[in-house]
């Protein structure tokens, strides 16, 4: 029953040279519609206003190289009026530790963020630090700004396939949009890369995105494993392989992510480059419709073996310490985001936190005071200093 509800009828079906099924699916019959919320729920085809497709610059690092396309789309392209949306196998189902929490999170609240003004940094300067008990299964080493109604905000991730993901951990480099009151941030929106084993079967690097009205619970899941989010592309398919990722000291590789509220209608709209992905419906959500309250760019690395010994040996990033800087470390750069004003910008106050300090961490570069900051972060997993 649960692998019927996700793989929709296809009008026609591209076998992937990655082994990927893609179905392209009539876009009023996908997965979305199947949300309370939604039965009723005119498509938004286009956003009502440029939100974002405003050309992002590159890293000026003189190697880094967009990435815009994906592995699927060199077998053939889906049909006017058709969504891309890659086919779950029954395997697929039975990794995950039951059919209810397929493609979905452990719950967690964010709780942390109710004490980030006292740790604000001044933007030009190294980022305050600051470390509080957290969840047991999962990993985090990020950069974050607290505020109040962001309206969406934007960078360009450093992709890499990180070495040696645990079969049933995974690794993220991701950008989070929170929501709620500043104790309890239950509303979330994101989106990145992933090596996620346990719900593609494999170690590739995967674009994401993810939704949760209430922590992680009972709602929301990754890509289109569940209702809720509004593909709008034919193009491309969310859980696709991303292709080429960065080598160590030699070719880089990003991709833009961009999240953006309309103004009009309050969907959240999701951006790659140039490329306009969908929605997450404004309907879904409580806080989310008045604004974002946090922003965070970093990575997250989910495992059981986390912040114990022997420690998961799942890498975050490239695998490296953020300290070996450009062409080693991952990073995120040319971070924004967009409030009231409506104008981009580089945030006021920014702030740097990580789980495991010994693990997984974080550092803020710039090769001089002019320059556009580089957050990198990451690690190796265990290690001598990650017992």
């Amino acid at each position: 029953m649960k692998l019927k509800a996700l793989n929709k009828p296809a009008l026609k079906t591209i076998k992937s040279e990655d082994g990927d099924i893609i179905d392209c699916v009539d876009i009023y019959k996908q997965p979305a519609f199947d949300h309370p919320a939604l039965r009723n729920h005119k498509i938004q085809m286009k956003p009502s206003m440029d939100l974002g497709s405003k050309k992002t610059n590159s890293p000026n690092n003189g190697f880094s190289k967009p990435v815009t396309s994906q592995t699927w789309s060199k077998s053939g392209r889906c049909p006017v009026g058709t969504i891309p949306i890659r086919r779950v196998s029954i395997e697929d189902i039975r990794r995950a530790s039951s059919p209810s929490r397929f493609g979905r999170k452990p719950p967690y609240i964010y709780n942390i963020l109710d004490k980030a003004h006292q740790h604000k940094a001044n933007s030009n300067s190294t980022a305050a630090k600051k470390h509080n008990p957290r969840p047991k299964n999962r990993s985090e080493a990020m950069f974050f700004t607290v505020g109040s109604n962001f309206l969406g905000a934007q960078s360009n991730i450093n992709i890499w396939n990180p070495p040696g993901v645990q079969k049933s951990d995974y690794s993220s480099a991701q950008m989070w949009l929170l929501a709620g009151d500043q104790s309890k941030m239950s509303e979330i929106i994101e989106a990145g890369w992933m090596v996620n084993p346990r719900v593609f079967g494999d170690n590739r690097t995967r674009f994401f995105a993810y939704w949760t009205k209430d922590a992680y619970r009972k709602t929301g899941c990754i890509n289109l494993l569940c209702s809720g989010f509004v593909q709008t592309s034919k193009q491309i398919a969310l859980g696709a392989a991303i292709e080429p990722v960065s080598s160590r000291g030699h070719e880089q590789y990003y991709i833009t992510v961009k999240i953006y509220q309309d103004p009009q209608s309050k969907n959240w709209w999701l951006w790659s480059h140039d490329n306009v992905f969908g929605y997450w419906p404004s309907a879904i959500f409580k806080h989310l419709p008045q604004g974002a309250t946090a922003v965070q760019w970093g990575g997250e690395v989910y495992s059981r073996n986390v912040r114990k010994k022997p420690h998961t040996k799942t890498p975050m990033g490239s695998g490296e310490s953020p300290s070996q800087l450009l062409g080693k470390a991952c990073y995120h750069t040319y971070i924004r985001i967009k409030d009231a004003s409506m104008q981009l910008k580089y945030p006021i106050t920014l702030a740097e936190f990580s789980d495991e300090n010994q693990c997984y961490t974080t550092i803020l570069h710039k090769e001089t005071n002019v320059s556009e900051p580089y957050l990198y972060f990451g690690g190796s997993g265990q290690s001598p200093l990650c017992r």
